[in-house]
């Protein structure tokens, strides 16, 4: 039976919940005066959740942040510093041929409050003009087609057009909360701050597949805000990191690091890696990133068993791809020992575990195509790279 997902503030907990019959669990969001303080998974039993039940278990499940929060918020007291002005962004959406998906994120970004900010789609190799004919329906968006395939060159031309220093990034399969933008630009007072993520929750798990992934690759990193240093992180590791579903980027990366690698993304024979390795260019370099779980999104995860097969088997490639990288341009040769700790300590105990048909175990087929996708990455970054140069001939 599917989960539903629901969102809910602490302070006016209604008496009862009721949802659908068909489900019988529900994932709620737990906020305090807005602010996202943890998630709790309970059960529904005939499409009801008693109000007793219900505050017990949200209090119990957020835990300390919730009396850290009551006590920030009575000492009004704000961890990012004192109130500024709101910089002016620019938001990007990049695409390829998904109208539904896009149509449901622009709405909720119009429901974001007018900060002057600009909108842009970019328009990534798009095979019907379904995308550009959308957009006449949302006057403030600028449409911008970039026929060179890949989310990397889609990203790349998004932080050309820009007209603004800050440039926020959603997937078109994503929904950002109303408070999304305004969150992430809150954190970049500090000018070592090169990056800033956000908290990344379900849309819906109406399917098997979609409450797989959220069980066993959730996008969410939690509810703490949290600044990793490239003083003293590892670069290698980004997991904790956040995601590009949800980012926001200065436009001066660009003269400090350096664009996405366009060898590296959706679109290119590496699949994905594009985030992970401008997230450890970024540590390398000696700057700083952001988790800020107020800057909420809801993503739509894959629905199909198929299309979630296809997804892990490409994040496997992905994160080999980079590696490779990694270890070729970067030198950066622990990428070996990585590579080890994650097949002896995670995807081979898995796999056992699997096999073994153990409580709360991922299906081996999902694990067999990830590891698949890594035998696969390197090669696949290759290719990825002679393709780049042979496209970028063909356009000079």
């Amino acid at each position: 039976m599917a989960t539903a997902i629901l969102d809910l503030e602490i302070s006016k907990l209604p008496p009862e919940i009721t949802v659908e019959e068909r489900y019988s669990k529900a994932l709620i969001l737990i906020r305090m005066h807005g602010k996202p303080l943890g998630q709790a998974l309970l059960p529904v039993v005939g499409g009801h959740i008693g109000g007793d039940e219900l505050r017990e278990a949200l209090m119990n499940a957020a835990g300390d942040n919730l009396w850290k929060n009551w006590l920030y918020d009575t000492l009004e007291w704000d961890e990012r510093g004192a109130v500024e002005a709101m910089p002016i962004a620019t938001v990007a959406v990049c695409t390829h041929d998904r109208p539904e998906d896009l149509r449901r994120c622009l709405d909720a970004l119009m429901l974001l409050p007018d900060d002057g900010q600009e909108y842009l789609v970019i328009d990534n190799w798009p095979l019907t003009d379904a995308t550009q004919e959308l957009i006449k329906n949302y006057p403030k968006v600028r449409y911008v087609r970039e026929d060179v395939v890949g989310e990397s060159a889609a990203r790349n031309r998004a932080l050309r057009e820009a007209k603004h220093e800050f440039v926020a990034f959603t997937d078109d399969d994503a929904t950002p909360d109303p408070n999304w933008l305004r969150s992430l630009l809150r954190n970049f007072r500090d000018p070592r701050v090169m990056c800033v993520t956000g908290l990344v929750m379900p849309l819906e798990l109406e399917t098997e597949a979609q409450e797989l992934f959220e069980g066993y690759c959730p996008y969410g990193q939690g509810f703490e805000r949290r600044v990793f240093d490239g003083a003293y992180c590892n670069p290698l590791i980004v997991d904790p990191l956040g995601v590009s579903a949800s980012m926001a980027l200065r436009k001066s990366l660009i003269d400090c690091i350096g664009l996405f690698d366009e060898a590296l993304g959706v679109g290119t024979p590496a699949k994905a890696g594009s985030d992970c390795e401008m997230f450890a260019r970024i540590l390398r370099s000696g700057y700083r990133m952001v988790y800020e779980p107020r800057a909420l999104s809801w993503h739509r995860h894959r629905r199909t068993w198929e299309e979630l097969r296809n997804l892990l088997k490409s994040y496997g490639i992905g994160v080999y791809a980079f590696w490779t990288r990694m270890f070729l341009v970067n030198r950066e040769f622990s990428v070996a020992v990585l590579a080890w700790k994650w097949l002896r300590y995670k995807q081979i105990p898995e796999l056992f575990a699997s096999w073994r048909k153990q409580p709360g175990c991922i299906p081996s087929d999902l694990l067999l195509a990830q590891m698949r996708g890594c035998v696969s990455g390197p090669m696949a970054y290759f290719s990825s790279r002679k393709r780049l140069q042979e496209v970028k001939g063909e356009v000079n």
